[in-house]
């Protein structure tokens, strides 16, 4: 069974990679698409049957993979609970996107392509959660980036999408640098790479040192470091979180893909895996504490901002990652897993009916040009307001037992750094509310705002930044102030941008035409997601984290020396009510700016254009890489490449010694002047010169 959940998914990869040309587009869908429903099916099966009352943890051999000295690595499979949760995930997930993309993209000339690498994608997300070592996690963790890197620049035409897909794979290579060390690290530390081994080993290395870059510093803490450095690349933490929202650049199903239920939570699940290495290391697991509140604050002060429907989504995915990371750093990796889980239905269910909303405007993902579509697609308005209640934690949906479980556990835990996570998480809160109802006034209320941008919109990006400069320089002729100089404005005084590919994914002829709802191959995936946004925490929830919950995790997961689990029940009442709160201002807030005062947001840009600006350009952490790390290496690389391999290397090389040889050939084509006296005095000069070699030759022969 276990072998099907993880190969069916490749076997259908391959049918539709190799052979799409030839069986066509439609069949290439279908077969990945069941080969996807089929795995899920037994991922369910799987899940019940190890999570039950009889159900226990196994180890499924496939083969050794390989030997090196005192290295063996087998490739096999760990099947237990923290397995089994994120095999539902990935192959839920995963199904429903198949089947949405089989409507979305069914203009595009290169589905087989599209519909192979998705069950790639999926094929090694399932390599890397069913690992039995760290070998085989890392070569599913590197096919994960492989697998975005494809479908990030799967409009390779794009240069935007180009650039995004690039930037995602050397970012990640940056986390996945530290990741290496960490393994290696692990190996020399254990002798092993196998998780059952490392973990058996782990307490003996508890006040073990290791010297490193002149320090000794405690073995565990430092392997943890380095491991957690793989998370941070791929689940965007703070610092290197940059890639995530120029990965929009793909197609909207990959963003639900990859940035709602798989990659991006690969290192939530690497470092819950792991806990029983990282229960030892304090240190690391304040670190851990620390990066994830950052990085759930910071995301959600740069969504309040954000325009492109997607950007919003993807930043809001930021932030909740770090609330994950923040129960994982608490030590309540239990219920960083429960949100890992809930989250991946409410934000599949956001970026596929941002996808929904994309299709009904033909493309258009600027939320300044939707508004009132309410009126014209109601299921996926319906679809939306289920997934931005589940996002903001409203009480009984999902996102509501999860997101104030890590709420509760910040607050109870005495983890240093734990105090700065909890005001990091309750007003991100806060701001997550905000720019959630923000998000869905814009699009689904208030005056049609298309309807007035039609009539401009053109068949080519330079259109619609040619309608965006009209539109704003119409409002500056009806005197609104605060315009900065080089950048339009509409009459909110938003920063409007040129368009670029990331805010139009598509072109069609038929840009003009009524929004419409999507198809039932597009809206079914969204009501299957509801349901999950609903009630996939009270299922759940007392499993996850409730009476169950020792039962149902058994030795997967470290037990927290804190008891953090048991300590969130004694929270005072005005900690577990301080979410509602938040959430309560957010959407008070987003009402009055947007539905009853939609000027308030213009003025307060004009007032604080700072404020507004830094926001808006995302804390300037693209321009600070740009000149401390991009430009450097370009300057560099550019030396090396002029001066070391141009001057020196082929200049004294290859180029140098083909030179000299061409300099000797001119000065010996110049003796053949052509005519016969000077070749008769050659021949005389070469005659003279023989004779007096056999002279002198001869003579000291002779001689001798």
């Amino acid at each position: 069974m276990y072998h099907a959940i993880v190969f069916f998914p490749l076997i259908g990869a391959l049918i539709a990679g190799l052979f799409g040309r030839y069986i066509g587009a439609r069949l290439s869908e279908y077969v990945t698409t069941s080969c996807l429903a089929f795995a899920c099916l037994l991922a369910w099966g799987a899940f019940f049957l190890v999570t039950g009352e009889h159900g226990h943890a196994e180890r499924v051999q496939v083969a050794q993979w390989f030997a090196a000295g005192d290295l063996t690595v087998d490739w096999a499979f760990k099947v237990d609970t923290l397995t089994c949760v994120m095999l539902v995930v990935v192959t839920t997930v995963s199904t429903l996107v198949h089947i949405y993309s089989i409507g979305y993209m069914e203009e595009d000339p290169h589905r087989p392509r599209f519909f192979a690498y998705l069950s790639l994608f999926t094929f090694a997300m399932l390599m890397l959660v069913t690992a039995d070592n760290l070998v085989q996690m890392f070569f599913g963790w590197e096919g994960v980036g492989l697998a975005s890197y494809l479908l990030i620049g799967f409009w390779y035409e794009k240069p935007s999408a180009n650039a995004a897909a690039m930037k995602a794979f050397i970012v990640n290579r940056v986390g996945d640098f530290g990741f290496s060390l960490g393994i290696f690290l692990v190996f020399v530390l254990t002798g092993s790479v196998s998780f059952d081994a490392i973990f058996a080993k782990a307490p003996e290395l508890k006040d073990a040192t290791f010297h490193f870059l002149g320090y000794d510093w405690n073995a565990l803490t430092l392997t943890c470091l380095l491991l957690f450095m793989g998370a941070m690349g791929k689940s965007a933490q703070f610092l290197l979180h940059t890639w995530l929202p120029d990965a929009m650049e793909g197609p909207t199903p990959v963003s639900a893909l990859i940035h709602a239920a798989t990659m991006v939570t690969a290192g939530v699940f690497m470092v819950a895996r792991l806990s029983p290495l990282f229960e030892l290391a304090p240190v690391a697991l304040s670190v851990v504490t620390v990066i994830g509140a950052i990085t759930a604050f910071f995301a959600a002060t740069v969504g309040l901002v954000q325009n492109d429907i997607k950007r919003v989504i993807a930043y809001s995915t930021c932030s909740q990652l770090g609330y994950m990371f923040v129960a994982l750093g608490v030590g309540a990796y239990s219920a960083g897993v429960f949100h890992l889980f809930t989250h991946a239905f409410f934000k599949a269910l956001l970026f596929l009916g941002a996808g929904s909303v994309i299709h009904a405007m033909h493309h258009e993902q600027d939320m300044r040009n939707m508004g009132a579509l309410r009126k014209f697609i109601p299921f996926t308005t319906a679809m939306m307001t289920i997934g931005t209640l589940a996002l903001i934690g409203f009480p009984y949906t999902a996102g509501y037992y999860s997101k104030d479980a890590i709420i509760e556990a910040a607050y109870m835990s005495d983890r240093p750094g734990h105090v700065l996570a909890f005001l990091a998480t309750v007003i991100a809160a806060l701001m997550t509310s905000f720019y959630s109802w923000r998000l869905f006034f814009l699009t689904f209320e208030g005056p049609a705002r298309w309807a007035t941008q039609h009539g401009a919109h053109g068949h080519d990006d330079h259109a619609h930044v040619d309608a965006h400069a009209h539109a704003a320089s119409s409002h500056a002729a009806d005197g609104a102030p605060g315009h900065h100089e080089g950048v339009a404005h509409d009459d909110k005084g938003h920063d409007i941008e040129p368009a670029s590919h990331s805010a139009l994914e598509h072109h069609d002829e038929h840009h003009a035409h009524t929004p419409h709802e999507s198809p039932i191959v597009m809206t079914l995936p969204l009501a299957i997601l509801a349901f999950g946004a609903l009630f996939a925490g009270l299922i759940f929830k007392e499993r996850f984290i409730g009476h169950d919950m020792e039962a149902f995790w058994g030795h997967t997961l470290a037990h927290s020396e804190n008891h953090i689990m048991h300590k969130i029940h004694e929270a005072p009442g005005w900690v577990s009510l301080s979410p509602f709160i938040m959430l309560t201002l957010g959407f008070v807030l987003a009402f009055w700016m947007y539905i009853r005062r939609p000027e308030l947001p213009g003025q307060l840009a004009r007032q604080q254009p700072s404020l507004y600006q830094f926001l808006l350009n995302k804390w300037y952490f693209d321009e600070i890489y740009d000149a401390i790390f991009v430009r450097p290496a370009k300057k560099f690389g550019l030396f090396l490449w002029k001066e070391g391999d141009g001057r020196i290397i082929d200049g004294m090389g290859p180029d140098g010694i083909s030179a000299r040889v061409v300099d000797v050939t001119r000065g010996v084509v110049r003796l053949q002047t052509g005519y016969v006296y000077h070749y008769a005095f050659v021949m005389l000069v070469g005659v003279a010169g023989l004779i007096t070699w056999y002279m002198l030759t001869g003579a000291a022969g002779g001689a001798h």
